[in-house]
């Protein structure tokens, strides 16, 4: 294993390509470990980042939120981590702001809160699609001030509740699937036509073809008299928050509508006054008791006995550095069911 780190750095706002050069290796903080990247994968955030100049406060800096690889070193108050676990990780650059935080580069400094052990059964490429989709659709599920639900549990528990996500075969949407049944749910999704044996494959019950005008009709015909457990919008654009509000309205149960959005957006007019609306910031688990619940107690187990599989499937654009700007250009072009992944090694 290589000692010297090297980074693929954004040295200007809107700066593309990335300028692959040194970077100083990191040094774990008290709670942060050093992981030794073998794969990264590109998130949303990240083109928010380059192309926008946003989340970034100073420059060059490191940017990337999605890695699997090797810890390499730990900091002092770590003592669930070693060096050579097999680790699954969301880096925290955008809140931290230090480029020894991001993804794009050999060797990164994270929270042990956004980190979870993967079986050495699993390849890097496939254990980096999911960091921040996880946090994402954890934070939304299980916070206190969101929908509060029950931690997932190996072997799961049914509730015999039903539960919708918006959106299941995205990378948040796959991810809160698996997690709304590992809690107990059984989960009704709406997909694409194309993805529906993905959706299948991660465990759904029901699958809905988003592009059918009767959706709305259709959902709720298949779970009215469910106990109804509420519903995650993954996608949470204005006409499927519309959509997945009028199913929850219509269905008897809890009443929570949960987003993706940031708080800074507002609460959609349409939604009906009884019905709660979650939004969320996808680095909180790693700031609360839901990192530690989900990334160390749940995903090693849930990876060892196959009930959460790595999804969407990555597609590898190269290996290298230099890659890490071929997966966001691969990205903005468009990607449906797969996670686009550059390998680092």
């Amino acid at each position: 294993m290589t000692t010297i780190n090297k980074a693929a750095w954004l040295m200007s706002a809107k700066a593309n390509p990335f300028e692959v050069a040194d970077a100083p290796m990191p040094v774990p903080q008290a709670h942060e470990v050093v992981i030794r990247n073998y794969a990264v994968a590109a998130n949303p955030v990240d083109t928010v980042q380059q192309d926008h100049g946003r989340l970034v406060n100073a420059y060059p800096h490191v940017i990337g939120s999605d890695s699997s690889g090797v810890i390499a070193a730990v900091g002092s108050a770590v003592t669930n981590f070693e060096v050579g676990d097999h680790v699954v990780a969301t880096m925290d650059n955008i809140e931290t702001q230090r480029a020894s935080n991001g993804a794009f580069q050999f060797f990164s400094a994270t929270k042990a809160t956004l980190v979870g052990k993967i079986p050495h059964n699993i390849a890097f490429k496939d254990a980096c699609v999911f960091g921040m989709a996880m946090n994402t659709a954890a934070a939304g599920l299980y916070q206190k001030e969101n929908m509060a639900l029950p931690y997932p549990t190996v072997p799961r528990k049914p509730n015999g509740k039903t539960f919708l996500v918006w959106g299941g075969s995205s990378s948040v949407g796959a991810c809160a699937v698996q997690l709304a049944i590992g809690s107990g749910y059984d989960v009704a999704v709406t997909a694409g036509p194309n993805n529906a044996d993905l959706c299948r494959e991660i465990g759904a019950k029901w699958v809905f073809d988003h592009t059918k005008e009767s959706i709305v009709d259709e959902i709720v015909g298949a779970l009215k008299g469910s106990d109804f457990g509420g519903a995650f919008d993954a996608i949470s654009k204005p006409d499927t928050l519309t959509k997945s509000g009028q199913i929850v309205s219509r269905l008897e149960g809890y009443k929570f509508l949960e987003s993706v959005l940031p708080s800074r957006f507002p609460r959609p007019e349409d939604l009906a006054s009884d019905i709660k609306f979650g939004q969320v910031w996808g680095l909180s688990p790693g700031n609360n008791e839901v990192g530690p619940a989900i990334w160390w107690d749940w995903v090693p187990h849930a990876l060892a006995d196959g009930s959460l599989k790595c999804k969407p499937d990555a597609e590898v654009v190269g290996e290298g550095l230099e890659f890490c700007q071929t997966a966001l250009d691969s990205w903005k072009k468009g990607v449906s069911g797969k996670k686009i992944v550059a390998k680092l090694l």
